[in-house]
């Protein structure tokens, strides 16, 4: 397949043609006039525990539940999956033998939405919105994996449910209720952050996608399936396409349709500190640097993304500048040191973490000082070494995390803390890589307009904004 795709054979085998026929005003209905969804939200004091519903419970959905559980503050009462026979799913089951178990979400809200009052979203990307949107408008709190959304609208919508209907939510880069938080809100506050006008940040460790043939010229051919599996809730208001093993467990990940790619599934644990406390919000430009063996189907084995944030409340602009891939290390400042395995990077797939050359993370130019970075709740330090010691002294001190990210969640069900990450926080945050992923996924610089929130030099890349029209029975979870 060549570079250059045309408009025309990108719209048909993307099955985007039918985005030019939503129109965001049919789609977001106005909330000025309606009441706060109340009638089945149980009045919840500090002595209760909440009581969950698990919607999605292998692979990552396991951590999250075990994770949830541990804290002592929550009652697991509703377990669904699509997939409740297959091996992954076993272990949660296992655990908590008195749950019902359900393979549709709709149909566990139809039968004991009264018995529930938050639910944990851990199912692929593409079906974050759909689950948040239903919770929310029953008022259940929600604990939602990151990226909040697949795509730049879905976020939108989620940030004015969270306002309508008045729930509890959290989006899931568990590393914004640990160190790095806490240090730079600190360091920000003291004026030891400040003019920063450039961050590098990169992913370079192996995904699903790498080894794949990068000359794909078509989804992959049906395949029959899984006898346990319920693939038309797992598709939801998606294209309806025929179930390949390389769409589940993770695999969902690699296509622009069903995923977010790298950028997506790290960026929330690498640049969400600076986009909060450096009031980034959204970017005027993406421009993709690099995008190796590009195609409309899945993502590049590496991608070189540029983002351009322009001045704001006295700051000055910043470049942001994302790598992935194998083969596209970026150059690190002198002084960075060593890249040695990060604590702070939790289980992948059961697993310890195992670093590239280079461990996930990030560096913080200002005018002043260069900071070096890992991911989710690395501390920062200043770079070079003889530049630290001289700085020592001015530091301030950096209060310790009173909850990790899921006793926080739990907390603030029960009126006792706010959460760190809700949606006013994270979905501008996961807009960011929602902009990020069109312009992978199209090849092309985009112009993005910060207050009509509208891509301003390619309508094809405008249309993406909202993506498919949702398939016939999916179109009212896109009202609110």
């Amino acid at each position: 397949m060549e570079k250059n795709i045309s408009r025309r054979v990108f719209l048909k085998d993307s099955a985007l043609a039918s985005a030019a026929a939503m129109v965001a005003p049919a789609m977001m209905v106005s909330c000025k006039d309606s009441k706060k969804a109340s009638s089945s939200r149980r009045v919840l004091g500090a002595s209760d525990k909440v009581n969950m519903a698990m919607i999605g419970i292998g692979n990552r959905g396991n951590e999250d539940i075990q994770g949830l559980y541990e804290t002592g503050l929550c009652n697991v009462v509703a377990l669904c999956d699509v997939d409740m026979g297959a091996e992954h799913t076993q272990e949660i089951i296992n655990m908590f033998p008195d749950a019902e178990r359900f393979r549709d979400f709709r149909v566990m809200f139809d039968k004991m939405a009264d018995r529930i009052d938050a639910v944990l979203v851990a199912v692929p990307d593409f079906s974050h919105f759909l689950i948040t949107m239903e919770a929310m408008k029953l008022g259940k709190h929600v604990y939602v994996e990151k990226p909040l959304a697949r795509t730049f609208m879905e976020c939108e919508l989620l940030m004015e449910a969270e306002k309508k209907y008045g729930v509890v939510t959290q989006m899931g880069n568990q590393g914004h209720s640990e160190a790095n938080y806490f240090q730079y809100k600190a360091w920000v506050e003291a004026g030891i952050i400040k003019d920063v006008t450039a961050i590098t940040a990169h992913m370079n460790n192996s995904r699903r996608w790498h080894g794949w043939d990068p000359k794909i010229t078509a989804y992959p051919k049906g395949e029959p399936v899984p006898e346990t599996m319920d693939w038309d809730t797992w598709l939801g208001a998606a294209y309806p396409r025929e179930y390949n093993h390389d769409y589940h467990c993770g695999q969902w990940r690699c296509w622009y349709q069903y995923g977010m790619g790298a950028l997506g599934d790290w960026g929330a644990h690498i640049l969400d500190t600076s986009h909060e406390f450096l009031k980034l919000g959204l970017p005027e430009e993406v421009n993709p640097l690099y995008l190796k063996d590009h195609n409309p189907f899945f993502y590049p084995m590496s991608s070189t993304l540029l983002f351009k944030f322009p001045e704001r409340e006295g700051m000055p602009a910043v470049d942001v500048t994302w790598y992935d891939g194998l083969d596209n290390i970026p150059k690190v400042p002198a002084g960075y040191g060593t890249s040695e395995v990060d604590p702070n990077i939790p289980l992948v797939a059961g697993q310890p973490f195992k670093p590239a050359r280079l461990n996930p993370g990030k560096e913080i130019y200002s005018r002043t000082l260069t900071f070096k970075g890992g991911s989710h709740g690395s501390a920062l330090t200043i770079i070079p070494e003889e530049v630290a010691k001289e700085m020592e002294g001015r530091l301030p001190e950096v209060p310790e995390s009173p909850s990790n990210h899921y006793e926080n969640f739990l907390r603030a069900c029960l009126g006792l803390e706010q959460t760190r990450s809700p949606f006013s926080v994270s979905a501008p945050l996961s807009q960011v890589f929602c902009l990020g992923v069109i312009a992978q996924w199209t090849g092309e610089r985009i112009l993005f307009d910060r207050e009509t929130k509208q891509i301003t030099n390619s309508p094809l890349a405008n249309h993406l904004l909202w993506g498919p029209k949702p398939r016939e029975g999916w179109e009212d979870f896109y009202k609110l």
